[in-house]
């Protein structure tokens, strides 16, 4: 984006990437962050991962359980979870209800990694 400031109305994303059971919307993404909003129905979760940078993880909906390196952290709505990317990492939805969550990363590199 070279734009120097970026609004996004409710249900709007740049674009979308669907897996099974699992949705990823691309919110923003600049030289240097990206925002990802994640949706996994019960018990879907994430392949893991492993790259350069940090992230930060807010819960917007649901239960979340994410695996950073050997730690599990069962988040709900409104936690945060902050960690180092180069960490191997997961995100797996733990409740029967979809769960909703933001991932704040930089550098921009999870919706490449999803090639």
């Amino acid at each position: 984006m070279n734009e120097d400031v970026v609004f996004i109305k409710k249900g709007e994303s740049k674009s979308k990437m669907a897996r099974p059971g699992k949705l990823y919307h691309l919110m923003v993404k600049s030289e240097h962050m990206e925002t990802i909003i994640a949706e996994l129905d019960p018990h879907a979760e994430s392949r893991w991962f492993q790259h350069d940078g940090e992230e930060m993880h807010v819960v917007i909906q649901g239960e979340l359980e994410y695996t950073v390196d050997e730690h599990s952290y069962k988040l709900n709505e409104g936690d945060i979870l902050w960690h180092k990317s180069n960490l191997k990492h997961r995100a797996k939805n733990i409740g029967s209800e979809k769960v909703v969550y933001m991932t704040i990363g930089t550098p921009p590199t999870f919706m490449w990694s999803m090639l």
